[in-house]
């Protein structure tokens, strides 16, 4: 008797799990039937982060770091996977290596960014850098992987949690990379990923008042739609970098507390 195989089923990665969209819906991807995300789901998504969010960031650095390095030793075993479903292993390597490298800068934020400021008068002043809260990213198309690592690693890295739209006309490696994610340390919420229409989603993203920072590297034609929309809770809006990695990526998405301390009598 001849086997059929099973085919995969592309789901969202919410909250740590992999729903079906609520609406059920599902468009035509790379030959395959991937989820359409709705309004709703990014709804959810972004309650997820919200409530994994404190958690997340007030684990340690140096712990935040070794969880990224888990993402990126789940990512290691499965660069066969992933290099099908992107540009080559090339790619894949590159993205793993960029988490790699986010991952050694988890526990040296607060030294790099953070200073000790001179003041006239009897107190110390710091300042301290701080996550921003939720990020929602728009990943470009291409490159699929090495685009949506690029955009969500430096806003893990800090403490922040992740709601990102994945590349709508190649989207089955976000998906891969959630598998990964979803069998690494990273908790159950921090990263968020959907898939679907950037024109119907991203919108809605970036109005969304529990929302604290949008990236729209890889928006194109909707980046002054959402700039606007953004200005509604004075949303901070971000375009980085897809093919490379710095502290700058990093900082973009941290707030820069500053702290007054009396010195003893």
């Amino acid at each position: 008797m001849t086997r059929l195989p099973v085919r995969k089923t592309y789901k969202l990665y919410i909250g740590g799990a992999f729903p079906r969209s609520e609406s059920g819906r599902t468009y035509d991807a790379e030959g395959q039937n991937v989820a359409r995300a709705s309004r709703k789901d990014v709804r959810d998504a972004v309650v997820a982060a919200r409530a994994a969010q404190p958690k997340w960031a007030g684990a340690t650095a140096y712990n935040r770091g070794q969880v990224l390095y888990r993402v990126a030793e789940m990512m290691e075993a499965r660069v066969g996977e992933l290099a099908e479903l992107c540009s080559g292993r090339d790619e894949v390597e590159r993205s793993i290596d960029r988490i790699v490298w986010y991952a050694g800068f988890a526990d040296k934020l607060a030294q790099v960014l953070g200073s000790t400021n001179p003041v006239a008068g009897p107190y110390f002043n710091f300042t301290i850098p701080e996550p921003t809260g939720v990020v929602a990213v728009v990943a470009p198309d291409e490159p699929a992987l090495e685009g949506l690592v690029s955009r969500i690693a430096p806003a893990l890295t800090g403490g922040n949690a992740v709601v990102a739209v994945a590349s709508e006309q190649h989207p089955l490696a976000a998906i891969e990379l959630a598998e990964a994610i979803a069998t690494s340390d990273v908790p159950g919420g921090v990263v968020n990923l959907l898939t679907g229409h950037r024109a119907e989603l991203a919108p809605w993203l970036a109005s969304h008042m529990d929302v604290n920072a949008i990236d729209v590297t890889g928006a194109d034609g909707l980046r002054t739609e959402l700039e606007t929309a953004a200005a509604e809770n004075v949303k901070r809006v971000v375009s980085g970098r897809v093919d490379g990695q710095s502290l700058a990526e990093i900082s973009a998405f941290m707030e820069l507390k500053t702290v007054w301390h009396p010195i003893g009598t």
